[in-house]
């Protein structure tokens, strides 16, 4: 692999919905050119002359004579030497299954906050066990932030982690700018399944204030959330550096939780307030990763058999299809 993280390192984002725009408006702020895999040609089309994505972030002005476009996932795999994945988990083994070109020295990030349905992993444990690529080799990317407060350039906080130290902080520089600060750690293994697990306890969170409950039991399921995230990380994979107190880990739980702008949140309200997962899922037109990832959270469980009464809640509603008021009401009792 040559020495990453240079002048001329090329930075790719793999995926254009509204976290990979944010992505691609950041690195336009600090990089000179950004490959961009869109794999819709209409899209391309748009923003070359638009200059904004037709569906997602469309306040988010982009620059499309730095951007090198293609709606083939190869063109900017070969062409760059750091791939920022951000497809949703639910389409990523699709879209993977149209790569041909190696993945040999490249630099994987993701950005892309769910398991990999099914198989139950993360996308990390993806690439390294599926594609060989080592953890050396591999970062992940997390809040707190949300897309629309980054098209706003709202000031917006990054958590990066890789294996090495070094290497996060200079993965860190990369996105750095006046409406982006950054902090690095080391821990792949916490921050992606804390990004996963936060999902669950914003749909929760919506959920539950569907359902009339107020503040204060909010503020007692969002403690209690971390309290099950803090519980699951140590017991499957211990890490005696692991801090869960730092913004990555709780700081991206609260604004999930709290924020208008989370599709988790609002997934949870909608079905709180009655509507099927379905009907749902069609009206938001975005993926909300906490539906897939109470299902794989629960399959992974069995195995460490974490005490998880909010995790098992929300599986009981979204795959067992308990009345939500019920399985709320019995929750209530649990939590203190």
């Amino acid at each position: 692999m040559k020495k990453l993280f240079q002048n001329n390192t090329r930075f790719a984002v793999i995926g254009s919905g509204s976290w990979a725009t944010a992505l691609i408006k950041i690195l336009l702020d600090t990089q000179k050119e950004v490959c961009w895999y869109v794999r819709d040609p209409q899209m391309i089309q748009f923003i070359k002359e638009n200059k904004h994505n037709p569906h997602y972030l469309q306040a988010a002005r982009l620059d499309p004579q730095r951007l090198h476009m293609s709606a083939d996932i190869n063109q900017p795999v070969q062409e760059a030497d750091v791939l920022i994945f951000c497809i949703p988990s639910t389409y990523f083994i699709a879209e993977m299954m149209n790569l041909t070109v190696s993945l040999d020295n490249k630099f994987i990030v993701t950005a892309i906050k769910g398991l990999i349905p099914e198989q139950n992993l993360s996308i990390s444990e993806y690439f390294n066990r599926i594609h060989n690529i080592p953890y050396d080799n591999i970062g992940v990317i997390a809040g707190p932030v949300h897309a629309e407060e980054v098209a706003m350039e709202r000031l917006s906080y990054l958590s990066v982690t890789c294996k090495k130290k070094k290497t996060a902080e200079k993965l860190a520089e990369a996105f750095r700018c006046s409406y982006i600060h950054t902090s690095i750690g080391t821990d792949i293994y916490g921050l992606e399944y804390a990004v996963v697990l936060k999902n669950i306890y914003a749909i929760a969170s919506g959920m539950s204030r569907a359902l009339g409950f107020g503040d204060n039991f909010q503020a007692v399921l969002v403690a209690c959330a971390y309290q099950e995230i803090r519980a699951f990380l140590n017991r499957s994979y211990p890490d005696k550096g692991r801090n869960t107190s730092l913004s990555g880990f709780l700081g991206d739980l609260l604004v999930t939780c709290y924020s208008q702008f989370s599709r988790n949140r609002t997934f949870g309200n909608m079905i709180g307030q009655g509507y099927s997962i379905k009907a749902a899922q069609l009206e938001m037109n975005m993926v909300a990763e906490g539906y897939y990832a109470t299902s794989c959270i629960h399959e992974i469980n069995k195995k460490f058999k974490v005490d998880m009464p909010i995790a098992e809640a929300m599986y009981k509603v979204l795959h067992e299809f308990r009345s939500p008021a019920i399985v709320f009401q019995a929750l209530s009792q649990k939590l203190k």
